[in-house]
């Protein structure tokens, strides 16, 4: 499909670049001398349709799909457990780090454990069909997905590790952490009898149409001079939709270099991909922010700190002041830098119509269909988005990436009830852990959601927020527990002395 403005070809340039990008900095990490792709592909014969009998998924195939899978037997001493990590919205290659030096790592050296990464449905090469027809895509669902997790535990196999190594006569713990966090509480909570345990980080488990709270801890937590810099120009920027100053609207467009952009909402979703969504969004963010520099990007430091620069030059400066006539004579402060850092890093990227047929923008489909969570605009001011930005803007978007099929079509809205079925805010199983950060934009659909439940921590149900961590930080760690900073550190000792009280138990569990 091809998309005809400069904006939409930036939405898809997003969308089929910032997850390979992302991927690219998190594996290219030099911690370790090993080779650049260290871990031979193996695969299963993984069924694509799990549920013959739902009428969901008719007509219903009987085939089977090559799914990837990457093991690291480094560790590995017979008795010790498997850990499974769950890719998520990416290839399995570009989870390498998490067997190399990342939570993984961690547990497997604690504990004489596995290492194993699945490679997600319709990710990387794991492809039941060789299109992203929206018929053949009916198959990429959360009930799927958790399904292949349990037939890969039942069935995985190790070439050059001995004896038989599958579920449930050893113990499986999951690992994800985002939607592969969720898929893994998912997972332990359906199939506890098959999959021993799981650690769900920033798990995702609470499926919501409208998410205007994405935006919070950038507005509680980042550099409030750029923070307030955003919100006066936001606000300014909707009185002017309000009052439908056509001739002020486009100057404004104009000095962004977006003039041609007809829809005020493709303008505001535009410049508010320097923050961060809606949506989708092509370079970092607050969301990835990190506790550690090489798995770091400064992208949001660097416009913040151009938002608020005071020593801009004249001609930068001076824009502060062409709108305002418009507002009472007071001017938009900061305008001219906003606007000079999204021309110079964001208006290079709109090139001339782009595929949206791609893989990478599968994840958009599970938010199109099941999760919703839609960046939207808050109520009331103060916004870091223009208020126009709402639920009908963003399911234009999922309407025209993913047109009707023959037996296949989106719902109208996201059936939230596929995701909130498995708990919402409250999905509890024995041995599943749920680990958060303090500052993730994703927290409130997590188990610890400031709209959640009180939490009390058990060994067999453990919970753990990190004060001032940002997205599945406990994912990433250097090789070296003890050098890590004191919030990580003791994240990630407690998750090792989490699972090792799990392990002690399993015998009498297998019993």
């Amino acid at each position: 499909m091809r998309l005809q403005t400069a904006f939409a070809a930036l939405i898809s340039t997003t969308a089929a670049s910032f997850p390979a990008r992302l991927a690219q900095r998190h594996s290219d990490v030099g911690l370790v001398e090993r080779q650049a792709y260290p871990y031979p592909a193996f695969t299963i014969n993984q069924i694509i349709d799990h549920f013959p009998e739902s009428p969901r998924y008719e007509p219903h195939p009987k085939g089977t799909f090559k799914q990837r899978y990457f093991f690291d037997d480094t560790y590995y001493k017979p008795g010790g457990p498997v850990y499974l990590y769950l890719s998520g919205e990416t290839s399995g290659t570009s989870r390498f780090s998490s067997l190399q030096t990342g939570i993984i790592q961690i547990l497997m050296e604690a504990t004489n454990g596995l290492g194993v990464i699945l490679e997600n449905r319709y990710y990387g090469q794991s492809f039941p069909y060789n299109d992203s027809s929206t018929d053949h895509l009916a198959f990429l669902t959360t009930e799927q997905t958790i399904a292949d997790n349990a037939y890969f535990a039942q069935h995985a196999v190790f070439p050059g590790v001995g004896g038989n190594l599958t579920a449930p006569g050893t113990p499986w713990i999951l690992y994800g952490g985002s939607l592969a966090g969720a898929q893994t509480a998912f997972s332990v909570k359906t199939y506890g009898d098959i999959l021993y345990g799981g650690i769900g980080s920033s798990a995702t488990t609470k499926a919501v149409l409208a998410y205007p709270v994405w935006y919070d801890p950038i507005q509680k937590f980042a550099p409030q001079d750029c923070v307030a810099s955003i919100n006066a120009i936001i606000e300014k920027m909707d009185t002017l939709v309000a009052t439908k100053n056509q001739a002020a609207i486009q100057e404004l467009k104009a000095i962004f270099g977006l003039e041609a952009l007809s829809d005020i909402r493709d303008f505001a979703m535009t410049i508010a991909f320097t923050l961060g969504g809606p949506m989708n969004y092509p370079t970092s963010t607050w969301q990835e922010l990190n506790w550690y520099p090489a798995y770091s990007a400064n992208d949001f430091w660097n416009f913040c700190g151009n938002v608020s620069n005071i020593d801009a030059p004249s001609s930068v400066t001076e824009v502060d002041w062409i709108l305002a006539n418009y507002t009472a004579g007071e001017p938009w402060v900061n305008l001219g830098n906003y606007a000079n850092y999204f021309k110079i890093n964001f208006l290079p990227l709109c090139p001339e119509g782009v595929s949206l047929d791609s893989t990478e923008c599968f994840g958009t489909q599970n938010t199109c269909t099941e999760a919703g969570l839609y960046q939207v605009a808050k109520s009331e001011p103060p916004r870091l988005i223009s208020e126009v930005l709402q639920v009908d803007y963003t399911q234009q978007w999922c309407n025209w990436a993913f047109p009707k099929g023959k037996y296949n079509a989106i719902p109208s809205t996201p059936d939230l009830e596929r995701v909130n079925v498995y708990g919402g805010y409250s999905v509890e199983a024995d041995r599943l852990a749920h680990i958060d950060g303090g500052v993730d934009v994703w927290l409130d659909v997590c188990f610890h959601s400031h709209f959640a439940p009180a939490r009390v921590s058990t060994d067999l149900r453990p919970e753990y927020l990190i004060a001032g961590g940002g997205h599945h930080w406990d994912s990433y760690g250097i090789l070296d527990v003890a050098a890590e900073p004191n919030y990580i550190r003791e994240a990630h000792l407690w998750e090792i002395r989490t699972v090792k009280k799990w392990l002690r138990d399993f015998g009498s569990w297998k019993r």
